[in-house]
């Protein structure tokens, strides 16, 4: 079901709420003084079995440059409202608006905000308005080219003198981010683009501008660096065939004064609009496996995963009191073939074979001797009967296996099946140049054809959903790029395949069941209206030093702008691994899945119970996870002297993650990731509770003075942060720190409270459900210093919470007393913090524990 945004667990008295289960105070309730903002609390609910996010845009949009503020993914921008009439027209006795974008392309500059973006911008760009697709802040770049070709690469002006993150496929499969301040610095394969433009003047706002390259007609556009500091557009159809010469919109530049997460958000939502190709995360339909702790037996087994080894981890996990609420069988369960050597192939040294699909039901290890025909279904039984799993996933390629479907191989000649060798593109090429060499290009795919995808794709998962499994993890996604040739190119190639899978998905696992992998691509995105779960980056390498922080990196910088399409998943970890808490925070953190890859009796429960529950589900924080403002532009991984913050929200809660991420990154010279040369002595940056970029939304007071509790995991020191002041954090390399950040509550002079959460996990404040405040008789006898000569209590603070353990809040004062449903607790407080501790022996029985604190 649906969480609530705001709930009450006191009240009967609150008849402006929407019901939420209720208990019987021990005390008579006064009115209640707030629970949560009206224009939140109205919010519409998704309906299950989505989970409820954060509306992104922010429901306050930041202030614009213009009228146009962001993309109307629904209705009309509130910017409009207050539109002078000469902005106004009237059409057939209706009123419309023109917009006048704070985007300008003019005498050869791209400005905003009338500031310079772009200088030296060629004749043959062309900009068109956004306006006229809807109330956006922003233009469309393209260009006009004197001859018609499948690959196209032109100048848009000079970009110097502002700091930029973009995001880039350093890999076929995989995005990362580069920093830089010039055109020059730009990766190929850029897919996006945040430029910051600063105020020229004291107490001017800074203004954020997003640069996101599209997909027009049959060809896909990508930005990159060029000579004298040019920013370069290109735009390629991957199919010598598939040619054009005029492109309008291949490129959205949209931006917003003061808040870089709006800016993008209305930038992609902008983008929906006008292809409407592809759907927002917030739109669609959140798998239920991300409020649960999985299992993947990737890293256990590889491909030598058996049925046996399946129930051994999944029993393992179990016993440590940790219980996996699902499990994707990864790659090994398939019935695969390698091509049989031939005789003409020149001698030298023999090539590694590549298996090719040759069915689409399990091979021999998942095939029970006693009843063969049972195949799968027999250890997805076994998972969910014998270890309690809700969710079971397996693996696939999204041709089938790494090597396609065998052509003609026994049962599968409906497919049309045919061998195709991949193209890798100049890009690509640039930044990973063993793709021209790889056994997937050297040795081609079996492809099934176009028209008998769908085909394909439904057999295949109504044979595993007969069986018991809920949902796919579809790997090798961008491959589809590379085989556009005698298709029509790779976006067309890429939107039937993607297409035939979203329906597949929709028939057959009803609960949304996917996970895209492999699948860094605008192709992919742009067309993607199904999935609700994209993996964030690269893999998790056990056995790679070099991996380590670059991958944290890397997720919460990709997140920033794969999280507008999907949620995204940080990918599996080892937890007994010397890096394993290191990871294991940032999944607790990160809003998506999260999951492990142990081997079998190799588990630190120590670490899994301070992200899982005794009943296997895990406190997910309720947006992706993201770098703070005042990282977007830093380089965490290179610079020598910046450390990462990644926040996220709860319902009433904010949670920070600071980590040393510096010492290795990807070299633009090697074309790999490497180590480089940094300190060994701590780094240390200030973390303020502005930092979690929402956490007003958070606050149950909208007089709320911006003070915050915040809560140190590592060491459990509690402290109060004053509105814009700083606690200073010293992290060495791959060291890390988790903060809880809580609104302060100012009940009465004196009278301070904010909730903390269950303080032995990670993500503690994701525990608290619900909260509401009440002022009782003893308030009217307090001075104005908070002093009083009655024993009358002042308020209470009632609160709902999920799971069990160590609950922590802040208190001004040492409570009256602490009540758990019905029965009185004990509890302890250190009056130097305010730190109240008391305890939850159990898991509650019902949504969650009632908690009354009287002060």
């Amino acid at each position: 079901m649906a969480r609530r945004l705001s709930s009450s667990c006191c009240t009967k008295a609150v008849a402006s709420t929407s019901a939420a289960p209720s208990f019987r105070s021990p005390l008579p309730l006064p009115r209640r003084i707030y629970t949560r903002p009206p224009l939140l609390a109205s919010l519409p609910r998704p309906s299950p079995p989505l989970r409820p996010l954060l509306p992104v845009p922010p429901l306050a949009p930041p202030r614009s440059c213009s009228l146009g503020t962001l993309a109307a993914a629904k209705g009309t921008s509130p910017a409009l409202s207050g539109a002078s009439p000469s902005q106004r027209k009237w059409e057939g006795g209706k009123e419309e608006m023109t917009i006048a974008s704070s985007v300008k392309l003019a005498g050869g500059t791209l400005s905003v905000c009338g500031r310079d973006v772009l200088s030296g911008v060629p004749d043959a760009v062309v900009a068109s308005s956004a306006a006229a697709g809807g109330a956006v802040d922003g233009v469309f770049l393209g260009a006009d080219f004197a001859e018609p070709a499948s690959r196209h690469v032109v100048s848009l002006g000079a970009l110097r003198g502002a700091r930029f993150m973009a995001c880039f496929r350093f890999k076929l499969w995989w995005m990362a981010q580069r920093m830089g301040d010039k055109g020059g610095d730009v990766p190929h394969e850029t897919q996006f683009l945040l430029v910051e433009s600063k105020s020229a003047g004291d107490g001017g706002e800074d203004a954020y501008v997003v640069f996101l390259p599209l997909v027009e007609g049959a060809f896909r556009a990508s930005l990159q660096g060029g000579a004298s500091d040019e920013l370069q557009l290109c735009v390629e159809s991957g199919d010598e065939d598939t040619r054009g010469r005029s492109f309008q919109r291949a490129v959205f530049v949209g931006a917003a004064l003061s808040d870089p997460f709006a800016a993008i958000a209305g930038a992609v939502a902008a983008a929906k609009s006008v292809l409407k190709t592809f759907r927002l995360r917030t739109e669609k339909k959140l798998p239920g496996i991300v409020d649960y702790f999985g299992w993947c037996t990737w890293d256990a087994f590889y491909q030598d995963v058996t049925q046996e080894g399946v129930e051994a981890g999944l029993r393992s996990l179990a016993d440590g009191g940790t219980p996996p609420k699902f499990v994707i069988i990864d790659d090994g369960w398939q019935s695969v073939g390698t091509d049989q050597s031939n005789p003409d192939d020149p001698a030298g040294e023999p090539k590694p074979p590549l298996a090719r699909l040759t069915g689409i039901k399990e091979n021999k290890k998942f095939q029970n001797d006693e009843d063969p025909a049972a195949g799968i279904k027999t250890v997805v039984r076994a998972a969910k009967e014998k270890y309690g799993l809700k969710y079971v996933y397996v693996w696939h390629a999204i041709t089938g296996y790494w090597g396609g479907v065998r052509p003609g191989a026994a049962g599968t000649e409906h497919y049309r099946s045919s061998m195709q060798f991949p193209n890798i593109s100049p890009g690509v090429a640039e930044n990973e140049p063993g793709m021209k060499t790889d056994v997937l290009t050297t040795q081609g795919l079996g492809l099934v054809h176009p028209r008998a995808v769908y085909r394909f794709y439904d057999e295949l998962h109504a044979y595993l959903a007969a069986a018991g499994v809920d949902g796919v993890k579809v790997d090798v996604q961008c491959i589809l790029e590379t085989l556009g040739a005698g298709h029509g190119g790779r976006v067309e190639l890429t939107r039937q395949y993607h297409q035939a899978l979203d329906a597949s998905i929709a028939k057959n696992f009803p609960e949304n069941g996917i996970i895209a992998c492999m699948s860094h691509n605008t192709d992919a995105l742009y067309c993607s209206k199904q999935t609700a779960v994209v993996r964030a980056s690269d893999d998790f390498y056990p056995r790679d030093p070099v991996s380590h922080t670059i991958h944290i990196a890397s997720v919460a910088y990709n997140s920033v702008f794969l999280g507008e399409f999907m949620l995204p998943d940080w990918d599996m970890f080892h937890s007994l691994h010397p890096a394993g808490d290191y990871h294991g925070s940032a999944r607790a953190i990160s809003g998506g899945p999260v999951y492990v890859s142990d081997a079998p009796g190799k588990h630190n429960f120590e670490l899994l119970k301070k992200i899982v529950l005794p009943d296997g589900s895990a406190l997910r924080a309720r947006l992706p996870g993201r770098p703070t403002k005042d990282c977007l532009f830093s380089d965490p991984a290179r610079d020598g002297v910046s450390l990462l913050k990644i926040w996220n929200m709860n319902k009433f809660t904010g949670v920070l993650g600071v980590y040393n991420c510096q010492g290795a990154a990807w070299s633009s010279v090697e074309k790999k990731n490497i180590f480089h040369q940094t300190g060994s002595e701590a780094l240390t940056c200030g973390v303020k509770g502005s930092d979690v970029h929402l956490i007003s939304e958070a606050a149950t007071d909208p007089e709320w003075n911006g003070d915050c509790a915040v809560y140190r995991h590592a060491s459990g020191d509690l402290v109060v942060l004053r509105n814009d002041t700083a606690l200073p954090i010293s992290l060495k390399v791959l060291e890390h720190e988790i903060l809880t950040v809580s609104p302060i509550k100012d009940l009465a002079p004196g009278y301070r409270f904010a909730p903390i959460g269950l303080v032995d996990m990670f993500n503690s404040g994701g525990a608290v459900e619900g909260l509401t405040y009440h002022l009782l008789d003893g308030a009217k006898l307090l001075g104005n210093n908070g002093s009083t000569s009655s024993s009358e209590a002042v308020g209470l603070v009632c609160m709902e919470v999920r799971g069990c353990g160590r609950f922590g809040a802040y208190s001004s004062v040492r409570p009256k007393k602490c009540m758990l449903g019905s029965a009185q607790v004990e509890f302890t407080y250190d009056s130097s913090s305010g730190l109240v501790i008391l305890r939850l022996e159990d898991m509650p029985k019902e949504r969650g524990h009632k908690i009354v604190v009287e002060l």
